[in-house]
Formats: structure tokens, C-alpha cells, sequence
């Protein structure tokens, strides 16, 4: 059926100014007005040519077009679609081929009848064609073995009754009353299986040697001993360690644990003395660890070594001013070590992994001393700074509870049991006396030490979580790493947030970056998810200057105490970086 629509005196002008098709008179594409909207006429059928000029045996239109200025006939819109039926039809090659690339078929079955033709094919060699092709095998693979098994799926294959009863082991004769010894003596219900028999020592009529008998009696002490279980390398009793260097005693007979004040002068500086500035370049790298580094610590006081605590289970001591390479290696944990953290006077440390443990050292012998746990994993140590308290330490552990253990008799003292999820920071603040925790909960918890009642609570709708805390030089604040890309600071006194210091412009949603501040509290720092290391001006909140340091999350850096730009960066690339 055609469509007609009667010319207009508009239109004959356009056809006689040469717009065959009526171009000049189409709505524009732009949105029409209300009252245009109005004003035109609305017809049932849209405006065509009742004649086609030009020819034409196709429709052609814009996408923007809105009325048809062909007429086409009914039939040629509802031709079927034409083309070739197969290119490659005169070639045996290709007869089964349906698509360019080869035959194509879609097939759909359960995951049950897919798996069990999966394992017949790779057990037993052989399973069904899923193809509705006639001309295809019935079967894939080996036809003798389907043939063989009946063409049954391994799910489905059973073995007969005499299968069966050949596979059956089999007792020996219960024998006879009459014989006491020899063969066919009578055993009754004691009767072993047959093929469980002991090998016989004795040959026909001739018995063995004693020399034979000790010989294999030896043999079988030595099987023995094969089967003992080796103990694992970390274990309980397990743990070792190895010096790197070539002596342990300088020509003076000191240690490593002496500060080496000939290289390094300013060690007998007060920390935080000098006016600090931001490190711009990469002056020395350490490598040894094979995977991410989690923690570094540096030497109490002196700083002229660090520890690091890395995922390949290993801890290792560094030197910084003398040769700048591994003092000693600590091979104590199964799993990647969380948390290391010295005592006041260094000489001894403390480590925690997710093999559940907690470890006490000695920095200098490399010996460990104790070994703690109660079956749950540590996420944070801490030992109690009070020089007269240096026997006890905090632990915050995965079951939401702050453990306090002492080291003297290895029990645990007391349990701060308030948060609703594990536990990832402890800070001692107002002289030792407080400390504040941080957990998964998104709260802030202060606690006065021994006594599990909390003193201060901190939870707001929009806080996240604060996976890393560090105290101000001035030890009047503490910086938490808010996980929402911002350092947020509170007071130790009251432990109220400073709003007016809140530093941002840093990527660490997801990542437990540490916080660090110069020794003169003028710059704060922070790592970040894409390999870098941020500087903030403490009195302005301004970022002063961002560092490509790794190229993975740096996890954790410190500042080294008696030096004027000195930064070390740790990173899960594997890499511990010094900077100046």
C-alpha cells in the first residue's frame, strides 16, 4: 500500500529551486517549542514524494531525518536478506565448516554432565560428541576404551560382582585342630589376610646366620629413623640467626650495638636540635628481602640502625652511616611479620607475626629469648617505655583485645577488652601514663595503663578507620591516618580532634601507611598507594613536596633522629630506601 500526501504551493517552489526532496522545508533536529508544537498539523501518514525523480531503488535518510521522501514499495521493504550460503561449499576441506573460522554450534548442559565428561575424557580416555552434526563421530577419543566400558561416564561406571569379588581380600585357612606348628597349624579367628604376611626368614630346612639377623635388624633402625618428622624452621626451639659480617668486635672489641660516632659525629647531638628539611634525592638502597616490606624501626636514641620486618618471614638489621649493609638476619617466624618494636635501650626487641607468635630477641647475639601467644594473631607491640616497666608490653591482637603480657613469668596481667574489632595501633601518651588504640571499629579508645575500663571514646558517623598513629616530637599531639585520604590530629591531653590541622592530597584508602615527622616537628610526612612520599608544612597543612620514592604502596618510612633531612622508606616492592 502506498503513502500519498498532496503537494503544498511551499513544496512546489522547493522542487523547482532544485530540493528534489524537500530538504529546505524539514523541522530542524533541535528540541520544537511548545507552540510549535501547536501550530503543526498532525498527519496520520508522513510526508513522500508521490513521483521519484531520481529513480531511486533504495531508502537513504539521515539519522536526524524525521519524514521519508521516497515512496518504496511494500515488497522491496520485506525482501529477505541475501548472500552467499556457504564461500567455501566446492571444497571437501570445508563442508562442515559453518563460519569463517571453522563450525561453530552452541551447546548448553549442566555443570554436572559437562564435569562428568570432562573426567571420563581425562581418566578414562574417551566421551560423548556434543555436535548435532550427522556426519560427526559419535564418540571423541579412544573407541576401544568406550567400547570396553560400555560407553558409560565415569560417574557411572560400577564394577561387577566377580570384579569386585577378585579385588576382596581374602583370610587364610583357619587350618587344623590336630596340627599345633608347621603348615596348615590351626590360627582360627586369627587368621591373617593373604599378601599381609610378614617376608619368611627362614629358608627350607636352613635357618639364617646370626649376622644376617643383626644386619637386618639394623636396617630396619634406620628406617626408622628416616620417618621422624624434621622440625619446621621457626618453631618453637627453631629459630636462628646469621651474622653477615666478617667480625663481630671492632679493633676495640665493640659491637655494632656502639654508635659509630667517628663516621657519624652528630649522633651525640640532641634529636630534633637542628632544623630539619625535605630529602630530594635517593643516596643509598638496601636489598635482601624478597617480598613487600611491612614495618622498619630505628634504633632507640642513637638511630644508627634499623630493623625491618618483611612478608618472606625474615627480619633483618641494618646499618645506616658505617657500610650501609646487613648486620644480621633473624629466621624466627613461618608467616610475614607484622610488627617489630625495640626496647629502651635497644638491646633487645620484639616481633610479631601472623603465625600467631610473639618473639622477644636480643639485638646484639641474635638469640631469642622468649616466645609468647594465646592462639590469636598480633597485629601491634609495644613495649611500656617507663624505663622501670621494660618488662612489660602491650599487644593488640585480631580478637579485638589489647594483651598484656610480662615477660619475667610469661603470663598475661591484663586484658583491655572494649573494641568491636581487631586492634591496629597502641600509643603511650601523658607521660606513659595513658595509651590510645586504634582498631577496625573506626574508633579512637584511650585507656589509663592497667585498668581496662576506657577513659576516653572517640566515634563519629564519618570517621574511618586509622590503621597508623605517630606521636608529635612535642608529644602534645598524635597523628592517626584516617583511611578516607586524610591525617587527622588530636590532642594527648583531652584528645580532642585539631580541625585545624588536617593534612590531605595523599592516595591510602586500603593501605596501612605510616606517619612520620621530622625530629623538629616542622614537616610531616606520610607514603602513599602509588609509590610516593608526601611532605605537609606542620604549621600550615600545605603540601611542600611529593616524592616518586617506589613503585609500589610505601608502607613505612622513618626520619633519622640526629640528622637535618635524612628519611628512610620501606615499600612492598622489596626495596628500603635512604634519602637525603
Amino acid at each position: 500500500m502506498a503513502l500519498v500526501s498532496a503537494y503544498s504551493s511551499d513544496e512546489d517552489d522547493a522542487f523547482s529551486a532544485g530540493d528534489v526532496f524537500g530538504l529546505s522545508t524539514l523541522l530542524s533536529a533541535k528540541k520544537p517549542r511548545v507552540d510549535d508544537l501547536v501550530k503543526q498539523q498532525l498527519h496520520a501518514a508522513p510526508d513522500v514524494l508521490s513521483e521519484d525523480p531520481l529513480h531511486q531503488t533504495s531508502l537513504v535518510t539521515r539519522p536526524t531525518d524525521t519524514q521519508m521522501n521516497v515512496n518504496i514499495k511494500y515488497d522491496d521493504m520485506m525482501l529477505p536478506l541475501q548472500g552467499p550460503e556457504n564461500p567455501f561449499g566446492d571444497r571437501k576441506r570445508f563442508l562442515n565448516q559453518n563460519a569463517l573460522a571453522g563450525h561453530v554450534e552452541e551447546q548448553s548442559m549442566t555443570e554436572h554432565a559437562f564435569r562428568s565428561q570432562h573426567l571420563t575424557h581425562a581418566i578414562l580416555g574417551y566421551s560423548a560428541n556434543p555436535s548435532i552434526d550427522p556426519n560427526a563421530p559419535a564418540v571423541l577419543g579412544s573407541i576401544e576404551s568406550a567400547q570396553s566400558n560400555g560407553f558409560s561416564t565415569i560417574d557411572t561406571l560400577r564394577a561387577t560382582r566377580s570384579q569386585r569379588k577378585e579385588l576382596k581380600r581374602k583370610r587364610k585357612q583357619r587350618g587344623d585342630l590336630d596340627i599345633v606348628e608347621g603348615e596348615g597349624a590351626y590360627v582360627g579367628p586369627w587368621a591373617t589376610w593373604q599378601g599381609d604376611e610378614p617376608e619368611n626368614h627362614f629358608l627350607t630346612g636352613v635357618e639364617v646366620g646370626d649376622e644376617q639377623e643383626e644386619e637386618e635388624e639394623e636396617e630396619e633402625e634406620e628406617v626408622v629413623k628416616t620417618k621422624k618428622a624434621k622440625p619446621k624452621r621457626g618453631a618453637p626451639g627453631q629459630e636462628t640467626s646469621i651474622f653477615h659480617g666478617k667480625s663481630m668486635t671492632d679493633y676495640q672489641g665493640r659491637t655494632y650495638m656502639s654508635p659509630p660516632v667517628a663516621e657519624a659525629p652528630n649522633l651525640l647531638q640532641e634529636a630534633g636540635s637542628q632544623e630539619c628539611f625535605i630529602p630530594k634525592v635517593c643516596i643509598h638502597t638496601w636489598t635482601g628481602h624478597t617480598q613487600g616490606v611491612s614495618v622498619i624501626r630505628t634504633f632507640p636514641e642513637t638511630g644508627h640502625m634499623f630493623l625491618s620486618g618483611s612478608m618472606d618471614t625474615k627480619i633483618k638489621l641494618w646499618d645506616i652511616y658505617t657500610h650501609g649493609n646487613c648486620l644480621r638476619t633473624f629466621h624466627g617466624h613461618v608467616k610475614a611479620v607484622k610488627d617489630v618494636t625495640f626496647s629502651n635501650d635497644g638491646r633487645q626487641f620484639l616481633s610479631c607475626s601472623y603465625d600467631r607468635t610473639i618473639k622477644l630477641w636480643d639485638t646484639e647475639t641474635g638469640q631469642c629469648i622468649k616466645r609468647f601467644g594465646n592462639g590469636k594473631i598480633p597485629y601491634v607491640v609495644r613495649f611500656h617505655p617507663d624505663q622501670d616497666k621494660q618488662h612489660i608490653f602491650l599487644a593488640g591482637m585480631s580478637d579485638k583485645k589489647i594483651i598484656q603480657y610480662d615477660m619475667n613469668t610469661g603470663d598475661i596481667t591484663q586484658e583491655y577488652d572494649q573494641h568491636l574489632g581487631p586492634v591496629n595501633t597502641i600509643t603511650f601518651v601523658d607521660e606513659n601514663r595513658r595509651f590510645v588504640t586504634t582498631s577496625d571499629d573506626k574508633t579512637i579508645r584511650a585507656w589509663d595503663f592497667d585498668i581496662p575500663v576506657v577513659i576516653k571514646y572517640i566515634a563519629e558517623p564519618h570517621m574511618h578507620s586509622m590503621p597508623a598513629v605517630t606521636l608529635h616530637p612535642s608529644n602534645r599531639y598524635f597523628a592517626a591516618q584516617s583511611l578516607d585520604n586524610q591525617i587527622l590530629v588530636y590532642s594527648t591531653d583531652n584528645f580532642r580532634q585539631n580541625r585545624k590541622k588536617r593534612f590531605a592530597g595523599h592516595s591510602v584508602a586500603g593501605y596501612a601507611c605510616q606517619v612520620g615527622f621530622s625530629p623538629d616537628g616542622k614537616w610531616i610526612s606520610s607514603g602513599d598507594g602509588e609509590g610516593n612520599v608526601i611532605f605537609w608544612d606542620w604549621k600550615t597543612g600545605r603540601i611542600k613536596s611529593r616524592l616518586k620514592a617506589h613503585s609500589k604502596v610505601v608502607i613505612t618510612h622513618e626520619w633519622l633522629p640526629h640528622d637535618t633531612s635524612k628519611v628512610i622508606t620501606a615499600s612492598w616492592d622489596g626495596f628500603i630506601k635512604l634519602w637525603d
